[in-house]
């Protein structure tokens, strides 16, 4: 039997591209995605459990495995408040991860973002710093928090700001070196290879890595 892993968020942008990593990795004999609705693709190393982010709990026995991915994230428009915003990016990723340690889970690898800070004048930064933060003090054996810049992509739904910051982006894609190379942004590949690739290093404790460290995650996988 090979590792069993699970994926939270599989339906986004990282956590789709993840999922079909990891099904075409021999090292993974299973993965569990747990989605609020079914992925448009199958696999047979893929199952996809409908759950309800608001009783995790309910699906603890899901939580058995070696590793749990967490690719959860929304926006605040898309989530419609800023309290539905840090359910999504807070609440859940915490409980998924106090479930991991209660199952006995040995890597536990969440996005995060770049710039997190809990004492951020932003919002959204400052949720994701509250998120490492909160992470941080549970206990996991091995925590990689992955610290991406400007995802780019193919996403499903259209993030009108984002597209046009990304087409920007590879245009001027000359700037990118010396000190401000931590903020070009990186393709949604990479980012899941980088958690791979974190979590096949197996380093017990917390780390974060951030976005100009996610080639040199990756290339520690075969």
């Amino acid at each position: 039997m090979g590792e069993q892993a699970l994926v939270l968020g599989a339906s986004g942008l990282v956590g789709s591209e993840l999922v079909r990593q990891l099904a075409a990795d021999p090292a993974y004999s299973g993965i569990t995605a747990l989605i609020r609705k079914p992925l448009p693709f199958t696999h047979e190393k893929v199952e996809q459990v409908l759950v309800d982010f608001d009783h995790l709990e309910r699906y603890a026995s899901s939580f058995a495995v070696d590793t749990v991915y967490c690719c959860l994230g929304t926006t605040i428009r898309k989530a419609g408040s800023q309290e539905a915003f840090r359910k999504v990016d807070l609440e859940y990723p915490v409980t998924a991860a106090r479930l991991a340690l209660a199952a006995g889970v040995k890597h536990y690898a969440v996005i995060s973002s770049l710039g997190a800070d809990e004492k951020s004048m932003f919002f959204y930064s400052r949720v994701k710093g509250e998120l490492e933060r909160a992470l941080g003090e549970i206990g996991l054996p091995s925590l990689s928090i992955i610290r991406p810049s400007l995802l780019l992509g193919n996403r499903q739904e259209r993030r009108t700001g984002e597209q046009a910051a990304a087409a920007a982006s590879r245009a001027l894609s000359f700037i990118w070196s010396g000190p401000l190379k931590k903020y070009q942004p990186v393709e949604a590949g990479l980012v899941a290879a980088a958690m791979r690739g974190a979590v096949r290093q197996g380093t017990p404790g917390a780390f974060i890595y951030h976005s100009a460290e996610l080639s040199r995650l990756a290339a520690v996988l075969p």
